[in-house]
């Protein structure tokens, strides 16, 4: 099996190139690509070039333009790597007979009420960010193509920047931070998300009707406030040695930004885990793994 993996310096394509190895030969491109190779998704004409010529059983697409309050005003390119490259990413899997995985987030979700989103339920995006991810979302579900697209939900790593080392920095410089109390979900491992893939691409290729969106994150729940004091508390408790003595409670109207973040970003993953048979273990055990990497 060729797997072809765009965005290989994120977060979750650094993740997928250990977790889809086991699967088949990985070729991995980011923006800059190799050999004549392009996994630039503002490039279309490259990246159509690029997937004709190696011709992959999977295409995982890993790459987004993913700067939420940036894409208010860069509309365009925003719309050009979030909707417009997985239309054609389709649209060529289709072609080729071959399968997509995509990732999308809850910000198709409006963030309304305290229930967690199913798959089913209509998407009323907030920002351009989540607009554009929706968009990318219809196309794929268009095209006729197989396809599994894994909305996911406050994703981190040990690599790359997040909310877990921007705390932590913070935290060794300030006496005191604010942080938002009444958005809630769940924290997610890109480890966590790519090791899920490596189960799900097999049992998708070897089955019939398994095509569709799937919410994945992991178990639990928890406000950004919450979150951040979890983190301090267990750095301490390894050993980090923190300026912070308090952490604020704010609601979002005090931390006003260019794009609306939805405040129930929830998602039910019950068709995931019962589909596949899979345990999704609690948010906290991929944090602390984290904090002990770095």
């Amino acid at each position: 099996m060729k797997i072809l993996i765009l965005g290989k310096n994120g977060q979750l394509g650094w993740e997928l190139q250990r977790s889809l190895a086991i699967l088949g030969e990985v070729i991995a491109l980011d923006r800059q690509g190799s050999d004549g190779l392009s996994g630039n998704l503002s490039n279309l004409k490259g990246l159509e070039k690029t997937v004709l010529d190696l011709k992959p059983n999977v295409i995982v697409n890993a790459a987004a333009y993913t700067s939420v309050d940036e894409a208010e005003s860069d509309t365009q390119l925003a719309q050009l790597v979030n909707s417009d490259a997985p239309a054609l990413l389709a649209k060529l899997s289709k072609q080729l007979g071959i399968l997509l995985v995509h990732y999308s987030t809850d910000y198709v979700f409006n963030g309304a009420g305290d229930m967690p989103w199913v798959e089913g339920q209509e998407v009323d995006p907030l920002s351009v960010y989540g607009s554009t991810k929706a968009c990318g979302e219809q196309a794929i579900q268009s095209s006729g193509c197989e396809y599994l697209i894994f909305r996911t939900s406050w994703v981190f790593a040990s690599k790359g920047n997040n909310f877990v080392k921007t705390m932590l920095r913070l935290a060794s410089v300030r006496d005191s931070l604010n942080v938002i109390t009444d958005q809630v979900g769940s924290p997610t491992s890109a480890e966590l998300i790519a090791d899920v893939t490596a189960h799900v691409i097999p049992k998708a290729l070897n089955a019939v009707g398994r095509s569709g969106i799937y919410h994945l994150t992991a178990s639990g729940e928890v406000s950004w406030y919450e979150y951040a004091c979890y983190v301090i508390d267990q750095a301490r408790n390894m050993g980090h040695s923190l300026q912070v003595v308090k952490v604020n409670p704010i609601p979002t109207s005090e931390y006003p930004t260019p794009a609306i973040r939805p405040l129930n970003s929830r998602l039910n993953c019950a068709k995931l885990r019962n589909t596949f048979d899979l345990h999704l273990p609690d948010w906290k055990v991929g944090v602390n793994r984290m904090l002990q990497e770095i």
